[in-house]
């Protein structure tokens, strides 16, 4: 979709979304924002208040389904959604010292099931309209499961996977949805990181690549092209033994 007038973020706060918030912030451009930091969210918003753009955030856990709907249902009275993004989400790896159940359950009550409380309200309002653009955020790892975060890796091929399905499923009513994997890019969350990031991406450069590919309705948005390109090949080609040694020597907390 070109030039959206109405946008809602979650994890607006911090990362990804706190950039896709300050570039899309403008003139005759309303935002709706979610996280769970108060201060980063304030100052996100007022940032983007600051561009002219219309601002409501709120704190809010994306896991909490009944709380999601509300509030995306809100959003969509006081300006009739044009796109939303699924974007809030956790990532930490995981040890075999850990509890892999409590580990698991974690990770997937934000990446997946957060995901769906906020498509899902959405989806319903925009079928209903005839219009309206959908991106899920999934990551490269959506790609194979990486040894060191089987949860993570898991929720975003279960998130690729659900995408790429819906996509063709809401095309005939208008709504347009797309899949967005991303690799490392700049922000304070990955600032923290203590090990390498192989084409970590500027943050100005991953931010035009994510809306030209939903400007295009890209099915699949993907960057660095490098790293898409590799994981790519690994996935067709490389021996499974080979992949598994190769990145079990990954941090298992990140």
């Amino acid at each position: 979709m070109k030039n959206p007038k109405s946008i809602l973020i979650t994890g607006g706060s911090s990362g990804l979304g706190e950039h896709l918030a300050k570039d899309y912030a403008g003139e005759d451009i309303t935002l709706f924002l979610c996280g769970r930091n108060a201060d980063r969210l304030d100052a996100v918003t007022k940032a983007c208040e600051a561009k002219g753009a219309e601002v409501h955030s709120t704190l809010i856990d994306t896991a909490d389904e009944i709380a999601m709907t509300a509030w995306i249902t809100a959003c969509d009275g006081i300006c009739p959604l044009d796109l939303v993004i699924a974007n809030a989400g956790i990532g930490p790896g995981f040890s075999p010292d850990q509890d892999l159940g409590a580990h698991t359950k974690q990770v997937f009550a934000v990446n997946l099931h957060g995901v769906f409380h906020t498509i899902h309200p959405a989806l319903a309002l925009m079928k209903e309209r005839g219009r309206g653009q959908i991106a899920l955020i999934s990551s490269l790892a959506g790609y194979h499961g990486l040894p060191t975060a089987p949860a993570y890796s898991a929720s975003k091929v279960a998130v690729k996977g659900y995408g790429e399905a819906l996509r063709g499923l809401y095309a005939p009513f208008g709504v347009e949805i797309n899949v967005v994997c991303p690799g490392f890019v700049k922000s304070r969350m990955t600032a923290s990181n203590k090990f390498p990031m192989p084409f970590l991406m500027e943050t100005e450069p991953a931010i035009k690549a994510l809306r030209r590919g939903l400007e295009k309705n890209q099915a699949r948005i993907t960057f660095p092209w490098q790293l898409s390109l590799i994981f790519g090949f690994i996935v067709r080609f490389l021996p499974e033994w080979l992949f598994d040694r190769l990145f079990r020597v990954m941090p298992s907390k990140t």
